[in-house]
């Protein structure tokens, strides 16, 4: 009789602490555009911004963000009619914002992240990539230009820009 008791605690305080964990979460479905050499290809993103933290005692905060996103192939006549395949980038770091959730200019963002990526092209040439944002996010929306490449560390790439629009969901 007690083990099921048991059992049922454990549960009850995991879902207790999954509910905590996502409190205040935020997800945003994001496409949009991607240029690399004024070659246009479409994209699409899933992110997840967890809870703002505070930095110390500034008017700086920090979310921790993670993003799936996906670059379809093209082809490119300039580099030999090569095909390009399609791209699956994961992400994870951190979204900053400043001031008061007030202050008009809160809903300005900066994201930066590391990722690591399924597929390779000329413009995404390497297995790991740094993405950065910057944007607006509103209630329902968020609108951002975020450029991903490997910043020249592991050979050049030419990199992805991209302007994207999303839908957010606040859980």
């Amino acid at each position: 009789m007690r083990l099921p008791l048991l059992r049922s605690a454990v549960v009850l305080a995991l879902t207790g602490l999954s509910a905590t964990a996502l409190a205040d979460t935020r997800i945003e479905i994001e496409g949009g555009r991607s240029w690399t050499d004024s070659y246009g290809t479409n994209t699409a993103w899933i992110e997840t911004v967890f809870k703002n933290y505070q930095i110390g005692n500034s008017r700086f905060t920090l979310a921790p963000d993670v993003s799936l996103g996906f670059f379809n192939g093209r082809n490119v006549t300039r580099y030999g009619n090569k095909d390009s395949a399609d791209v699956w980038l994961l992400a994870g770091g951190v979204r900053f914002h400043y001031g008061a959730p007030g202050d008009w200019y809160h809903h300005l963002f900066w994201t930066t992240q590391v990722a690591a990526q399924a597929g390779r092209t000329l413009a995404l040439s390497s297995g790991g990539e740094f993405v950065n944002s910057i944007g607006w996010q509103a209630d329902r929306w968020s609108f951002q230009v975020r450029h991903a490449s490997n910043a020249g560390i592991k050979g050049s790439n030419r990199g992805e820009t991209m302007a994207l629009v999303g839908l957010a969901f606040n859980l």
